[in-house]
């Protein structure tokens, strides 16, 4: 395998640079959010907050107006993650971003960490059932083998 071929990602160093967490409103990714925060304040590594607005085509052609409902979703995360940060702001201190991606959750969770050239990806654990036979988003990306997955419960 050539270098080109090996992700960014260096052994050995002090410890991540950039966190991503994927939150979407769950107890499970809230969960993720609060232990990424702690892992990226003892790292004093940056904690990128990614929401992953799905594209759901099917719902809009019903006249579901999709977009907006996936806006206010991550309007409605950025401000309860604004509040924590402020409650927590004379406790310590977390550099943190919000970003918003488009596509399933996997996919979109691939390409946050790609484009912001994560070292760790923490996720919170499925909580829908099927999910133990299928596979959910954290066994997927555990299995890509590209970066440390932590996997919240």
């Amino acid at each position: 395998m050539s270098e080109d071929q090996f992700h960014q990602f260096e052994r050995g160093t002090d410890g991540p640079k950039v966190i991503v967490v994927g939150v979407d409103g769950s107890a499970s990714s809230l969960r993720a959010a609060s232990y990424a925060a702690g892992l990226a304040r003892r790292q004093r590594a940056l904690l990128a907050v990614v929401y992953i607005q799905p594209v759901l085509a099917a719902g809009a052609a019903l006249g579901v107006s999709v977009a907006e409902t996936t806006d206010e979703i991550a309007e409605g995360l950025i401000a309860e993650i604004r509040a924590a940060a402020e409650r927590v702001k004379d406790i310590f201190d977390v550099r943190w971003e919000f970003h918003t991606f488009h596509g399933d959750p996997y996919s979109g969770l691939v390409s946050a960490a790609d484009e912001l050239k994560a070292d760790a990806v923490v996720v919170g654990a499925s909580e829908q059932a099927g999910h133990r036979i299928v596979g959910s988003v954290a066994v997927r990306l555990v299995k890509a083998g590209r970066w440390p997955v932590t996997v919240v419960p």
